[in-house]
């Protein structure tokens, strides 16, 4: 018999694998106590209860992170896996016990809405404080502006439940989830009842901004109102921010909201009176403004642009893009169908030709890149599941896990550096033809016809400023005495032959700038400022028939490409997990530290306020379970980040071979 030249040893003593997510929570701990987010959380985020023995909020905010991290399936495998380095997973955070499983369950079911908010409150002032991006990117429209886009929407998770039989002989039943979850809408989730969380995500950077969770469907519109405060937190300019909502925002009542904020706003509205209105109906009988083709699906939509519709019978006007195409056998998942044809409506605030109506239709259903987000967060981390069966703590750990989320963004990002993206989300075009009330009249005798310079409308009986305060710019905009933009929206012929120009602002530009009781009518009004601008012809050659004129109107001008910037979705994040997973992590414990004898005395001597039962103040409650200083030192060893992270984050540099 041949011997193996491989021998392979068996011994009886246990000796645990380091988890392999152990050097991601050490990195995370250096991270938060360099950057001061401990300190933080345990200053400002205060909560005090019995029966949690002699631990502390942050001992288990330290716990969660470590789960959140770890992507156990469940918190018993979770602690099982930790159980043989407890004591090390605790010295990264400088505390000194592990609490105990039902001790955690305790302490989110005591949770109240105080510190959830708290929590909440330095989760977002982290986010505002630190930018791990040189820049922010955003959507340039085909004048030159910049938009933020933001994205809402609502993700549910549902619970299974027995059925119980329902006696007079028997006891009420009492369901674990009565609190967290309610009946309501479950999508293609399989279960009896559901919790909504409503997410925030700035799409360019892929980073999470707020969540709020509700049972059953939740307060959809108080969430979007969180929202909409969030969103106007983000340094910029509100009328630079575009939200982008789905049909459950489609009522008048929270687009009234958004558009309250002065926020920019795309949605799809579920409100199909606005097909009935007389100047809809005359829209959809002129031809089509532009055809759009969708990519990947072929569906083929012709798009009507309707500007200033009222959106409720007392205002305000937004602009309406309606979408139509041939129905089909099998009814149409979105939209009304309506003799062979559905049609499908889009609410806008963006204003044109910035933006064409097939930008804004394409603007919207790229939305669909949200949801591979929240997918890649459902695989990472699995932020939906159930943390606990009350509401606040829930949400106190669905706060943390977004948290955990932008961390690794920014961890990533300082890891292996990645390069703003650009992209031509649409070709350059020209400005479309202004369609008017009525077909223009086509002449037999075409003519050429010059324009001499711009009469302005004069001033007002408010005083407000005439139209000769807003200079006419090189690409066609005006720009009004606050230094914003007035966008052409209409070219229209009158019977006199002189061609009127009419030019509007945005309305968030109007609502936030300091010159508005110089310039509009009201400051109750929630309407932009318009300008009209009439231009009469200098010359021209009348047929003798009596035939009308044919009016040659200027040149449309070039619209620049429409660019979209944006950061990679997946590639940050997994660079870090693929580095902090792969290589090896040492934990080691040094002697413990040398201190001068204490002498013991003989009894024990207590305080008055010890004697009196006194409650704890904060930081004695802290100090309970602080890792004691004659602890022997950790040494936790993380191979393959480089020396520039290293020194971004205070990590000692070990010296190679």
């Amino acid at each position: 018999m041949t011997l193996s030249p491989v021998t392979i040893q068996i011994t009886p003593e246990s000796k645990p694998a380091i988890p392999s997510w152990m050097g991601e929570v050490a990195a995370f701990a250096q991270v938060l106590t360099h950057e001061g987010m401990l300190k933080t959380i345990q200053g400002q985020v205060r909560f005090a209860r019995a029966r949690f023995g002699h631990y502390d909020l942050i001992d288990f905010v330290a716990v969660l992170i470590g789960y959140i991290l770890s992507g156990e399936s469940t918190l018993l495998a979770f602690y099982e896996r930790l159980a043989p380095f407890a004591e090390s997973f605790m010295a990264l955070f400088g505390r000194n016990r592990l609490p105990h499983r039902s001790t955690l369950s305790r302490f989110l079911a005591a949770l109240d809405q105080p510190t959830v908010e708290a929590l909440r409150a330095r989760f977002q002032e982290d986010l505002l404080a630190r930018n791990p991006f040189a820049s922010l990117g955003g959507v340039f429209d085909r004048m030159g502006e910049h938009w933020l886009v933001v994205d809402v929407d609502g993700t549910r998770h549902a619970a299974r439940q027995r059925a119980l039989p329902r006696l007079e002989s028997l006891p009420a039943p009492h369901r674990r989830f009565e609190a967290v979850c309610a009946p309501g809408y479950q999508g293609r989730k399989r279960g009896e009842v559901v919790r909504t969380r409503t997410v925030l995500l700035q799409t360019h950077t892929h980073q999470f901004l707020g969540t709020f969770g509700g049972p059953g469907n939740g307060d959809y519109r108080g969430e979007l109102l969180r929202a909409i405060d969030y969103a106007t937190k983000l340094g910029l300019s509100p009328a630079s921010v575009l939200l982008r909502l789905d049909g459950l925002y489609g009522d008048a009542a929270p687009l009234l909201d958004v558009l309250a904020a002065g926020l920019g706003v795309i949605a799809r509205s579920r409100d199909y009176r606005l097909l009935d209105l007389e100047v809809v109906q005359q829209a959809l009988a002129h031809a089509p403004d532009q055809v759009s083709t969708h990519p990947e699906s072929g569906m083929t939509r012709t798009l009507y642009d309707c500007e200033s519709i009222p959106l409720t019978p007392t205002g305000p006007s937004v602009r309406l893009v309606v979408a139509t195409h041939a129905a089909t056998s099998s009814p149409a998942p979105v939209g009304i169908e309506r003799y062979g044809t559905v049609y499908e409506l889009f609410v806008s605030a963006l204003p044109s030709p910035a933006f064409t109506s097939s930008d804004v239709l394409d603007l919207y259903l790229h939305r669909g890149s949200f949801e591979t987000v929240l997918t890649d967060e459902d695989v990472e981390q699995d932020a939906d599941r159930w943390f606990s069966h009350t509401p606040c703590g829930q949400e106190f750990c669905q706060i943390l896990a977004q948290w955990v989320w932008n961390l690794r963004l920014e961890l990533g990002q300082k890891l292996s550096s990645s390069e703003l993206r650009t992209t031509e989300f649409a070709k350059a075009t020209a400005v479309p033809p202004t369609r008017g009330g009525s077909p223009a009249p086509i002449s037999k005798h075409p003519s050429s016809v010059t324009y001499g310079p711009a009469q302005w409308a004069r001033p007002s009986f408010t005083g407000g400023f005439p139209g000769s305060a807003f200079p006419l710019q090189p690409d066609g905009t005006l720009r009004c005495p606050a230094d914003r933009p007035l966008y052409p929206q209409e070219r229209r012929p009158e019977r006199d032959g002189s061609l009127r120009v009419l030019y509007a602002a945005r309305s968030g530009h109007c609502r936030s700038c300091p010159l508005r009781a110089q310039c509009q009518e009201s400051t109750a009004t929630i309407k932009p400022r318009r300008v009209s601008a009439v231009i009469w012809p200098l010359s021209s050659s009348t047929p003798s028939d009596g035939s009308p004129t044919h009016i040659n109107e200027p040149p449309s001008l070039p619209l620049a490409p429409m660019l979209w910037k944006d950061w990679p979705r997946c590639g940050i994040r997994r660079a870090w997990l693929k580095v902090v997973r792969s290589e090896t992590v040492g934990l080691t414990s040094g002697s413990a530290p040398t201190q001068a004898p204490v002498t013991t005395p003989s009894e024990n001597v207590l305080t008055r306020a010890q004697r009196a039962h006194w409650r704890l103040s904060w930081e004695q409650r802290l100090a309970r379970n602080a890792r004691p200083a004659d602890a022997p030192r950790l040494f936790v060893t993380l191979h393959g980040l480089t020396a520039t992270f290293a020194h971004a984050f205070g990590f000692e540099l070990l010296a190679t071979a």
